[in-house]
């Protein structure tokens, strides 16, 4: 069985080895891209880890559950950050302080109950938004893909994932009239730097108006009981022995921090890179609503979180919404993460642009990538 990090350098072009300084929007949407596109042979044993960062939502599970990046939802202006107990909203509405907001989720969370069957099984709608044409043409178009898996809770399981391009359109009704002018297109040529800081050589792919085929795919896990990607592979049964202490919690992720992101070797302070694997276990990670508890009341000890009142996901749901603001060679992006408080659950993740750097392409105040979680629940029923 192939090791995966084969599979993933045999995904990536050559300039997007860890030596190579590649933008993290390219490597996103490359990786998603490769493993995303039908496989020839249905079933072939072909790990593939799940990396915590909801960005790339991979798995472990899902050479095929690797949606594009992101969504062109409504997007929060800069700025309105509702730190603050009781400031509020544009609307004359209250805006919860991430703490609360945080501590409410884990109380919910706390509450649920679960039973474990056969699979974990996930739904999740991504898509990415891009710039396309030329000069005065230019307009806006979001990419979007459905994805599918169901990862076994027992080891010696075989995974299974369904992908699907929904195909792309304008992210604006200006963005239409544009692509009206233009003629219509039903191809879009995207094209995205290399190099961080948006200068010097592209990179570039074509997507259509129309949705793609359905792929279904199966692999064996890797080593034999490996599902998700948390610092390190981790088993069904290291996530569901995480603790329910949030300061355990805490500790025993820490063990696995290096001092850098979790997707490349850029350096990351060990609060945000908390930020960033709690993000990605209490919406992909089938753990125990305790422990998802945990992780909420870990987040609402880093300092760095803030509330950004309710939003709006692009499946059209109303939560609230935490953020952290992380600079990145393109410019300072939120990376955010919407809850409801109902249910003590995770909506969507997202990214938008706070502060484009100089030379970069991408406009303040655009959602440029976003994940919603249609559905996660354990089920016996079996993969198709």
């Amino acid at each position: 069985m192939k090791d995966v990090m084969r599979v993933l350098r045999d995904a990536r072009p050559e300039e997007m080895g860890p030596g190579a300084p590649v933008d993290e929007g390219v490597r996103r949407d490359e990786l998603a891209r490769a493993m995303a596109a039908p496989r020839p042979e249905t079933g072939s044993a072909v790990p593939v880890r799940r990396r915590v960062r909801p960005a790339w939502g991979l798995g472990l599970a899902g050479v095929a559950a690797a949606g594009a990046v992101a969504a062109a939802a409504v997007f929060v202006a800069p700025g309105g950050d509702g730190t603050e107990p009781g400031k509020q909203g544009g609307g004359g509405e209250r805006v919860l302080d991430a703490r609360t907001v945080l501590l409410a989720a884990a109380e919910k969370a706390d509450g649920q109950t679960e039973t474990m069957r056969a699979f974990w099984h996930q739904v999740t709608v991504s898509s990415s938004t891009y710039t396309v044409g030329k000069g005065g043409g230019r307009y806006a178009v979001t990419v979007r893909s459905r994805a599918e898996s169901w990862t076994p809770s027992r080891p010696g399981g075989k995974a299974w994932a369904a992908g699907q391009e929904l195909g792309a359109k304008p992210a604006t009704k200006e963005d239409e009239e544009a692509w009206r002018r233009a003629g219509s297109p039903g191809t879009f040529k995207i094209e995205i730097p290399v190099v961080p800081g948006g200068k010097g050589r592209l990179k570039g792919f074509t997507v259509k108006t129309s949705p793609g085929p359905r792929s279904f795919n199966g692999s064996a896990l890797v080593d034999g009981d490996k599902v998700f990607w948390l610092g390190r592979n981790v088993t069904m049964k290291d996530l569901r022995s995480l603790p329910s202490d949030p300061k355990r919690l805490k500790a025993e992720l820490l063990r696995w921090y290096k001092g850098h992101d979790t997707e490349s070797n850029r350096p990351m302070a060990s609060d945000r890179w908390l930020y960033t694997v709690a993000r990605g276990l209490v919406m992909d990670m089938p753990v125990k609503p305790g422990v998802r508890a945990a992780a909420f009341r870990m987040l609402a000890g880093l300092p760095a979180v803030r509330s950004l009142g309710k939003v709006t996901d692009s499946q059209g749901r109303t939560g609230n919404a935490i953020a952290v603001d992380e600079k990145t060679p393109q410019g300072v992006i939120r990376e955010e993460m919407i809850i409801d408080l109902a249910s003590g659950t995770a909506l969507a993740s997202r990214n938008v642009m706070v502060a484009p750097a100089a030379g970069a392409s991408v406009p303040v105040g655009r959602t440029m990538n976003s994940t919603a979680l249609v559905g996660a629940e354990w089920t016996d029923s079996k993969p198709r």
